[in-house]
This record gives structure tokens, sequence and C-alpha cells, in this order.
């Protein structure tokens, strides 16, 4: 943790912004879609994590697991609605919720054919580029976390 509130500050200073509390009255200034993404972002985010440093394969990683599919199902087709960045058009970001629309559904079929390291691979990509990765591109200057966060 310390390192990305190092890098976010590294970050903050050179694009002249400072890290601090969040302002979460900027929430009721976008529309209800990127509430909905962000709230599906941080759930994907939160359960991520327990079910990669969890153990696999039990009642739990299932139930944990069918919950951070809907989660990250709802963040990407959120993200379908909401183009302010890129003058309403569709940005290079949204090819990320396109991929985790497609293979989503490919790791959940290889889970249920017990092909565990397809489905292992899947999901650990969905988590890092589909997540991990679009998380990062939204603390770019301009955007609502920079805003956020560091605005």
């Amino acid at each position: 943790m310390a390192l990305v509130v190092g890098g976010l500050s590294w970050l903050s200073v050179r694009a002249g912004g400072r890290l601090h509390a969040p302002d979460l009255s900027l929430l009721g200034e976008v529309p209800p879609a990127v509430v909905v993404h962000l709230g599906g972002a941080l759930t994907a985010l939160s359960i991520g994590v327990v079910l990669l440093l969890g153990v696999k394969g039990n009642r739990v990683h299932r139930t944990l697991g069918w919950t951070w599919v809907i989660a990250m199902a709802v963040t990407a087709v959120s993200s379908l609605f909401i183009r302010q960045i890129n003058g309403g058009a569709f940005s290079f970001i949204h090819l990320l919720s396109g991929w985790t629309i497609i293979v989503l559904p490919m790791a959940v079929f290889a889970a249920r054919r017990h092909q565990v390291a397809r489905h292992s691979r899947e999901m650990t990509g969905l988590f890092v580029g589909g997540l991990l990765l679009a998380g990062a591109l939204s603390f770019l200057p301009g955007r609502l976390l920079w805003e956020m966060f560091l605005g």
C-alpha cells in the first residue's frame, strides 16, 4: 500500500495535485452510471483480493467468486454508459470493458468444466487487466478519482 500511496504522491507532485482525504461530495455531481461503476469496481477489488489470497475451490471461494463475477459484470456494463472523457464516444479504456464482457463467461465456463488452470489464468487476467489497470488509469489527472483524492 505504501508503494501505491508513494506513487500517487509522486504523481500528484508531478501533475500539481496533493494527496488528501477523498472528497465524496464529487459523487453527487456525476451521472448515476459512474456511481454504479465505482461501487462495482470497489466491490470487485475487495472480493478479488480475498479470492486471490484465499483457499481455492471451497464453498467460500465459489460464493465469493459468483459475487465477484456479478460485480465485474456490473462494472464492465456500467462503463459502457460512461463516455464523458472522450466527447461522448467510446475510449481506449472501453476495450477493457469489452474484453471483460467476453472473457468473464469464458472463465466461469472453465471453472464449471473443472479446467482449473484456464479458469485461474482468465480470472487473474481479468483482475489485473480489467480491474487494476483500469483502476490505475482512473487516477490520471482530470478523472474523477484524481479529483477525489488528489485534486
